[in-house]
Parts: structure tokens; sequence; C-alpha cells
């Protein structure tokens, strides 16, 4: 077994088999190839800024301060303020069991997924459908379906408005409460609850509690399912989202 001492000089080496070897593995939790040897150069020095890090990782100058904001953000180092600003690595150790716990609790979650799918057996759970006058007219004929709810979050709901316009009247007339999910400042139909939120990509629709429908950012292919292991999943987000707020329509 290497020393201290050995498995220092090991790691400090770019060129070595444990240097390539930790970088591999620090890039399948998540760090990309610059942010993983900055954070061994990180836990060598002990502290450092972006230059002299940058030399000790050998990353591009230009590129360091960004990496090592990134691994703030991923709660692999933290900065100590100055100028020029100084960053200390968070503790191995530490990160370690951060993410193992993450990883354990992923991996629970998934473990009740497979067990409640198992107990249902293994049905076909979700139907494909690509072009995206064929998405658009499903999207529209599941607000047709609606009997209680309706929730669309999309991106830029001026994609479907007009497509959606009429069936929207129709189905806030016989009670469905509709639910737009959209950008700020976007213009929807009159009778339509609205939530504004910012970073949204895909388009999702759920109806009713027991229809969903997952589309691509350009509606140019979509997935929809009944299956009620995946609506929960869909709609423990959709609720997540809702409860960030609602406000009215814009002027």
């Amino acid at each position: 077994m290497p020393s201290i001492e050995e498995t220092t000089v090991a790691l400090g080496n770019q060129n070595s088999e444990e240097f390539r070897r930790a970088t591999g593995v620090l890039g399948k939790v998540g760090l990309t190839q610059y942010e993983a040897r900055a954070y061994i150069a990180l836990v060598a020095r002990g502290v450092g800024d972006a230059a002299t890090l940058a030399a000790a990782a050998g990353i591009p100058r230009t590129s360091a301060y960004k990496v090592l904001e990134a691994l703030a953000a991923k709660g692999y180092a933290s900065p100590t303020g100055g100028k020029p600003i100084l960053f200390r690595p968070t503790a191995p150790l530490e990160v370690a069991e951060t993410l193992k716990g993450n990883i354990q609790e992923v991996f629970d979650q998934l473990a009740l997924l497979h067990r409640a799918v198992a107990e249902h057996g293994e049905p076909q759970l979700v139907y494909l459908l690509s072009e995206r006058e064929k998405v658009v007219a499903k999207i529209g004929e599941m607000l047709d379906g609606s009997r209680e709810t309706y929730i669309l979050t999309t991106p830029q709901v001026a994609d479907l408005r007009d497509e959606l316009g009429k069936k929207v009247a129709h189905a806030v007339k016989r009670g469905v409460r509709v639910t737009f999910v959209t950008a700020p400042l976007q213009r929807v139909p009159e009778g339509v609850e609205y939530v504004p939120r910012e970073n949204l990509l895909a388009t999702e629709v759920l109806a009713d509690g027991e229809h969903a429908l997952l589309a691509a950012p350009g509606l140019d292919a979509c997935g929809f399912t009944d299956n009620p292991i995946l609506i929960a999943h869909l709609k423990q987000f959709l609720e997540v989202i809702l409860e960030k707020g609602s406000g009215g329509a814009p002027p």
C-alpha cells in the first residue's frame, strides 16, 4: 500500500495513473475534465486563486475562474474572498458522504418505482407520436376530453394559442379548470389560470390527473400515457411548479 507521501506525489503528477484514475472517477460523479483536474489541484494545494490553480491543474487560464465557480456551485469548493479571490476545497470525505447520500436517495426512489412497476405487470407505458401537427392535435384532443382539470406547461404558449383557442373556450365553458404555466408576460386565453415560470424547456400536459403528455421543445415529437405510475411522477413535478406561486394573466 503506497504511503501518504507517495500518494500525494502521484496525485500531483498530471501524467500519473493515479491522477488519470481520479479524474475519471470524478467525471463519473458529474465533474467535467477541467473541474476534476482543478479539484485535485485545489486539494493538493489547500488554497489558491484562478491563475495559480490553472497552472497546477493544467487547464487554460482563461477558463480557470469559471471552473472554480462551477466547483463552488457543486459543493466541491468555496471562495474565501480577497483579491484575487481565493478558493478552498471542500474536504474530500465530506464530498464523498454527500454524494453517497444523494446516490442512495435516488436509487431508493428507483427501487420503489421498479417494485411498483413489477406489481402492475409490464404494459406499454408510453405511446409515441412524431410530427408537430399530430403532437398539437393530441394536446387539443386531451383538452377536449378533459372533465375537471387541464394543466399545460410550455415555454411559449404563443406556439399553441391559435390551435387551442376555441378548445380552451369550450373547456372553460363546461367547467374545466384550465391552467397554463408559461414564460412571464405571455398572453393567455380568457378564463385560464396563468402561472408565470421562467426556464421551461419542454411541454407537458396533465388532464384530469389521468392522462399525461411530454413533448420535445419543438413539438415535433411527444410521448403520452395513462399509466398511473408515470402520471404520479409528472403530477408531483407539476405540483412543485404550481406551488411556486400563481398570478393573473398579463394585461
